[in-house]
């Protein structure tokens, strides 16, 4: 009986990780062995870093918030503590970005956050 190698499966296997790995610089976009590290560590990297966004653009918020609440004569602690007890249902993007295109609207957030 001959024997079964299952080529054609594991050839289109080798092709879609190395077609995946197009762009790379060098054997690691020509070669499956270094294909296949390059696109695990990608996949690692972009899984990570798609919670690592979220974080740095809170920390962009945050501050972007702070120093509009210190124009206001206010610090962002009091600030977001006065957001909660006034019942505000707006998130930091939207009050952030309030901040810096509307100055006026986020001084009248600030204005019912203090009534």
């Amino acid at each position: 009986m001959p024997r079964a190698t299952n080529a054609p499966a594991s050839r289109e296997r080798r092709k879609r990780v190395v077609t995946s790995a197009a762009g790379y610089r060098g054997r690691r976009s020509k070669l499956f062995r270094y294909a296949k590290d390059a696109t695990m560590k990608a996949k690692y990297w972009s899984y990570r870093d798609r919670k690592t966004r979220k974080r740095n653009f809170r920390h962009l918020w945050i501050a972007r918030l702070s120093a509009a609440c210190k124009l206001e004569g206010m610090n962002y602690s009091s600030f977001a503590g006065a957001l909660r007890k006034a019942g505000v249902e707006l998130d930091r993007k939207i009050l952030a970005d309030l901040a810096i295109h509307e100055p006026a609207a986020f001084a009248a957030v600030v204005a019912a956050t203090r009534a």
